[in-house]
C-alpha cells in the first residue's frame, strides 16, 4: 500500500467540497478523493504506518469521519487530500480507507488559523496564531511566504521572533520537496525526517547515487530499508556495491546480537539469505572487502579448531587494544596501591570491622585482599553474597591510605546505587571518560585518569567498545577491579567481557558463593538463586514474590497494567511510574513492551481536556510520561545522554517545539520535536534494556507466545533487578520453559585468546 506524499501547493488553493473518483488503486479498484483537516490521530503504528484518524470536512461539518491506512507523518491540524475508497466496517460503520494522501495549504481564515495553531511552525502557537490570523486575515500564508518581515506588525511578534518564523517555514519548503522525492522511491515518511536530518538539502543526491550510505550513516535505517531504496533508484540485484554493503549489514546483525565477528562460513551463509545471490559472488566480494580493509579476516581458535574470523574494523581494533590494555596493567611494573603489599591484614580488617560493624566472610576477605594487591581483579557472584558490602570494605581501605578511587558503572542508576552503599561519589562510564561528539573520550592512553584504584560497577553491562575506552584511560600502576554477576545477560553491545575475564588464566578473580542470613529471608534472592541453578521458584508463602497465572497474551497485559496501576499501590503504597518497572522479554506481541506502554500509558499518564501532547509516529508524549533514551547522543545535556537512560517529562512547550525530561541523574534535557524519535516510553521496557538498574518493584510479563526468548539467564535478570518484589503474571507454562533453557551459547568473541597468548 503506498504510503503519504508531501506537497507544497499554492497558498490560495482552496479545499474541494466532497470526494470525487480519482482513478484506480493497487488491486484495480477504482477510487475516490477526499478533501478534509485532520483532527485526531486515534492509533498509529510507527513500523508500519497504519494509522486511524478522524477528520473534518466542509460537508459533514461538526461531525467527524474516520479514515484509515497509511497516514503516518501528518499532523493534526493539516489539510489533507486522500486518495483511497468508501468501506464499511461491521463495528465501526462508513469510513474511508487511505492508498496515499497529500498535505495542502487552506485558505478559510479558520483552516488558517488551524494549521498555523497545530505547532508546525516553530515559534508560532495557538495564540500567536489568532494574532497573526486576526491581522492578515486570508492572506496570511501569502504574507509569510512572500513577505514574512511584515508579520513585525502583529503585536507581540519582534524581529528575532519572526526571523524563526520566516526560516522554519523555508525549511518547512524543502522538508516537502525532499519528501516528494524520497516518498516517491517508498521511504516512510518517519524515515525521510532522518534522512533529512542528516543531509539536508542534499538529501535527494545521497539517496540517488549512494544509497547505501544510508544504513552507515542514519540511526534507524538498515540495509534493508536502504536496498529497498537502492532498486527503485535502479542499483542492479547483483552490484558488487549492494554485495558489500549486505556483508557488512550481515556483520552489524551478528554485532547487534552480541557477536564480536563470524566466522566466515556463517558470514557467507547468511549474506546469501540477505541479498539472495550466489554464494560465489558474495565470496567473491568478500575477498575483495578484506583487501580493501573494508573488513578484517584472521584465524582464531574456536574450541579444538581455528576458524577464519571475520570483523568490522572497530571490533577487531578494539578487541586487540582492550587485551592489550589489560595486559599491559597486569605487568605494569609501577603499583600505585604499593601500600598494601605488606599491610598487617589482621589488623586493617580488625579497624575494617570498628568501621562497618561487620565481619568478612572468607570469600570477601579474599576479594578485599585481591583488589588491593592486584593491578587488574574480578569480583563476581549473585545477590546476597555480598557483592556491594565487599566494595564498600575495599573502597574504606584504600581511602584510608588515602588513595585516589574512582567508582563507576554502566548506568546512572547503577551508579547513583553505588555512591549510596559506598558513600562515595560514583558517575557512569560514559561521563567518568567525558566521551565528545563521534564518541571519542576525553580521558585515554595520553591523558589517563587520575586515579590510584578504579572500580566498575555492574560489569556484565560492559560492551566491548565500552570496555575498551575505560581500560585505554586506566594509567599503569592503578588497580582496577570489575564487579558483577557474570550469570546475568550479557552486554546489550558486542562481547562479553566479564564473562571473558573470569575465563583468561592470568586474570585474578573471586566469585562470591555464601548468601547470607538476612538475604536467606527475601523470596527475591532465594528465588533468583533457584532460578539461576535451573529449579523452579517457590511462589508459595512468599512475601516479596508472587504469580499471577493468566494465559493469553492479551489477558496478561490486562493483568499487569491492572497490578501496576493499582494493585502494588494499594497493598506496598509504591508509586506505579517511579517505582514499579514492568521488564518483558520481547518488544512485540500483546504482552510486549511496545503493546504494556502504550496501555500503561492510558493507565498512568492519560490524555486530558486542556493539557498539551505531542505526537511523533505512532508516540505521543505528555507530562508525566516515563521515557528512555534509545540511542548515545553526545551533543546533548551536559556531557552527552546515553542509550538506556531513564526520565520523566516535566515540561512541552508547543510554542517552542520542545519538551523537557529530566533524567534519573536529576539532569534537566530538552528536546526538540524533531528529536524526538530518540525517546521511547518506559513503562515497559525488554529485560535486556533493564541492566545495570534497580527498581523497588518489578512486574515481569511472561507469555508462550514469546518461545523462543523464554531462557533462564533472561528471567534471572528480570528477578535480580527488584530490590523489594517481583511479581510476575502470566503462564506456569511459560516461566517453566524460561528456567529450563540454559540461554543462547557463547558468543563470537577472542579476547579469552588474546589475554591467553
Amino acid at each position: 500500500m503506498p504510503v503519504g506524499v508531501f506537497l507544497y501547493s499554492d497558498p490560495g488553493k482552496r479545499l474541494g467540497r466532497k470526494g470525487s473518483t480519482v482513478g484506480e488503486g493497487a488491486s484495480g479498484v477504482v477510487g475516490s478523493e477526499l478533501s478534509c483537516v485532520l483532527e485526531r490521530v486515534t492509533y498509529a503504528n510507527e513500523e508500519t504506518g497504519y494509522t486511524i484518524a478522524r477528520v473534518a470536512t466542509e460537508r459533514t461539518g461538526a461531525d467527524l469521519l474516520t479514515v484509515v491506512g497509511p497516514l503516518l507523518g501528518a499532523q493534526v491540524g493539516e489539510s489533507l487530500r486522500l486518495r483511497g475508497r468508501w468501506t464499511s466496517h461491521p463495528r465501526y460503520g462508513r469510513q474511508f480507507e487511505v492508498w496515499s494522501y497529500t498535505t495542502v495549504l487552506p485558505a478559510t481564515v479558520q483552516g488558517i488559523r488551524r494549521y498555523l495553531g497545530s505547532g508546525l511552525i516553530k515559534g508560532i502557537g495557538p495564540k500567536m496564531a489568532e494574532r497573526i490570523v486576526d491581522h492578515f486575515g486570508t492572506d496570511t500564508l501569502e504574507v509569510i511566504e512572500q513577505s514574512p518581515q511584515r508579520l513585525v506588525e502583529v503585536p507581540g511578534l519582534g524581529p528575532k521572533r519572526t526571523k524563526m518564523i520566516a526560516a522554519a517555514w523555508e525549511e518547512q519548503k524543502i522538508i516537502k520537496e525532499v519528501m516528494i522525492f524520497l516518498q516517491g522511491v517508498g521511504v516512510s515518511t518517519s524515515i525521510a525526517v532522518r534522512i533529512f536530518k542528516q543531509y539536508g538539502e542534499n538529501s535527494i543526491d545521497v539517496v540517488r547515487s549512494r544509497p547505501y550510505q544510508l544504513a552507515d550513516e542514519v540511526w534507524g535505517i538498515g540495509f534493508k530499508t536502504a536496498d529497498t531504496i537502492a532498486q527503485a533508484v535502479g542499483i542492479p540485484h547483483d552490484s558488487p556495491e549492494r554485495v558489500k554493503a549486505g556483508l557488512r549489514y550481515t556483520l552489524s546483525q551478528a554485532a547487534d546480537d552480541g557477536h564480536c565477528y563470524l566466522p566466515a562460513p556463517n558470514l557467507v551463509g547468511d549474506a546469501v539469505k540477505i541479498l539472495d545471490v550466489p554464494a560465489e559472488l558474495v565470496a567473491t566480494c568478500l575477498e575483495e572487502q578484506v583487501g580493501e580493509e573494508g573488513v578484517v579476516r584472521e584465524s582464531v581458535p574456536a574450541g579444538d579448531n581455528t576458524v577464519p574470523a571475520v570483523y568490522l574494523p572497530p571490533f577487531h581494533r578494539a578487541e586487540l587494544s582492550l587485551a592489550g590494555g589489560l595486559l599491559g596493567l597486569l605487568r605494569s611494573g609501577h603499583d600505585r596501591l604499593k601500600a598494601f603489599a605488606d599491610v598487617d591484614w589482621a589488623r586493617a580488617e580488625t579497624w575494617l570491622h570498628g568501621k562497618t560493624g561487620a565481619e568478612l566472610a572468607p570469600e570477601q576477605r579474599q576479594a578485599v585482599r585481591l583488589a588491593l594487591t592486584e593491578k587488574v581483579a574480578v569480583l563476581t557472584g549473585g545477590p546476597g553474597c555480598g557483592k556491594s558490602f565487599t566494595v564498600r570494605s575495599i573502597v574504606l581501605l584504600a581511602r584510608a591510605k588515602r588513595a585516589r578511587v574512582i567508582l563507576a558503572a554502566p548506568t546512572g542508576r547503577a551508579a547513583k546505587r553505588l555512591a549510596e552503599l559506598t558513600g562515595h561519589e560514583a558517575t557512569t562510564v560514559h561521563r567518568l571518560l567525558q566521551l565528545r561528539p563521534g564518541g571519542e573520550a576525553t580521558f585515554d592512553r595520553d591523558n589517563p585518569l587520575d586515579a590510584d584504584l578504579v572500580v566498575v560497577d555492574e560489569a556484565s553491562m560492559l560492551d566491548l567498545l565500552l570496555a575498551n575506552k575505560l581500560v585505554k584511560a586506566v594509567a599503569p600502576g592503578t588497580h582496577l577491579l570489575f564487579v558483577g554477576d557474570v550469570d546475568q545477560l550479557p552486554s546489550v553491545g558486542a562481547g562479553e567481557v566479564l564473562k571473558d575475564l573470569l575465563a583468561a588464566d592470568d586474570v585474578p578473580r573471586v566469585r562470591l558463593t555464601q548468601i547470607f542470613r538476612q538475604a536467606q529471608e527475601s523470596g527475591v534472592v532465594v528465588n533468583a538463586h533457584r532460578v539461576n541453578t535451573g529449579r523452579h521458584p517457590v511462589l508459595e508463602g512468599m512475601k516479596d514474590f508472587f504469580l499471577f497465572p493468566c494465559e493469553e497474551p492479551e489477558e496478561i497485559a490486562a493483568m499487569t497494567v491492572d497490578v501496576v496501576a493499582r494493585r502494588i499501590p494499594a497493598r506496598f503504597r509504591l508509586d506505579p511510574r517511579r517505582d514499579v518497572q514492568v521488564l518483558a522479554p520481547m518488544h512485540r506481541g500483546a504482552a510486549g513492551a511496545g503493546a504494556l506502554n502504550i496501555a500503561l500509558q492510558e493507565a498512568l499518564t492519560p490524555a486530558r481536556e486542556g493539557m498539551p501532547e505531542r505526537r511523533y509516529g505512532g508516540r505521543v508524549f505528555r507530562v508525566g510520561d516515563k521515557v528512555t533514551q534509545l540511542r548515545n547522543n553526545y551533543d546533548k545535556g551536559a556531557a552527552g545522554v546515553f542509550n538506556g537512560t531513564v526520565g520523566i517529562v516535566t515540561d512541552l512547550r508547543p510554542d517552542e517545539h520542545k519538551l523537557t525530561v529530566v533524567t534519573d541523574e536529576d539532569e534537566h534535557v530538552d528536546y526538540a520535536f524533531d528529536e524526538l524519535d530518540e525517546l521511547a516510553h518506559a513503562y515497559a521496557v525488554s529485560i535486556h534494556r533493564s541492566q545495570g538498574s534497580e527498581y523497588p518493584a518489578v512486574v515481569i510479563p511472561l507469555a508462550t507466545s514469546a518461545w523462543m526468548m523464554l531462557q533462564r539467564n533472561l528471567l534471572y535478570t528480570a528477578i535480580t533487578r527488584a530490590k523489594r518484589l517481583v511479581v510476575i503474571v502470566g503462564s506456569r507454562r511459560a516461566l517453566g520453559q524460561a528456567v529450563r533453557t540454559k540461554g543462547a551459547g557463547r558468543r563470537h568473541t577472542s579476547l579469552t585468546h588474546r589475554l591467553n597468548l
